[in-house]
């Protein structure tokens, strides 16, 4: 397992969630919540500066077949503005597939309304992504998903 810490994004049309994990890549945990609709590059940049990743996992949501639909068009653009934003940090796309399904329903569990789950369920749903990739790689002993740059 290399050591560093990552931080996991997952892009919505309204929403990106951010998650981060500590430098032992052993726990994921909701970081903050970004409006897509504005600059969200500048909060992805503090994030950057506070936990000096070693890389950011962004989610792909492809459909049950296999097919990629708008939202995966969108993270790969995503993937394209923070490649190009900052250069230095190596970006790895995930399969996020049922991420915000999860969230919703771990939100639920802890008795949080979903009405105040709205402004969290992207970041939940970004540290369940980044939880899983870090397993995975645990797993394998191999950096998950695919390079999208470096």
């Amino acid at each position: 397992m290399r050591r560093g810490a990552r931080l996991g994004v997952d892009v919505g049309s309204v929403r990106i969630g951010v998650a981060a994990s500590d430098v032992e890549g052993s726990l994921a945990f909701p970081l903050r919540t970004l409006d897509a609709r504005a600059d969200w590059l500048d909060g992805l940049g503090a994030a950057i500066e506070d936990y000096a990743p070693i890389e950011i996992v962004v989610g792909l949501p492809v459909s049950l077949d296999g097919r990629e639909n708008a939202a995966a068009i969108r993270a790969r653009a995503a993937v394209d503005s923070i490649t190009s934003r900052f250069p230095r940090v190596r970006v790895r796309l995930v399969d996020e597939r049922f991420t915000t399904t999860q969230a919703q329903g771990q939100l639920r569990a802890s008795g949080v309304s979903s009405r105040k789950g709205r402004s969290v369920v992207d970041q939940v749903a970004a540290s369940i992504m980044l939880q899983g990739a870090l397993d995975t790689e645990r797993a394998t002993g191999e950096p998950p998903g695919t390079l999208a740059n470096g």
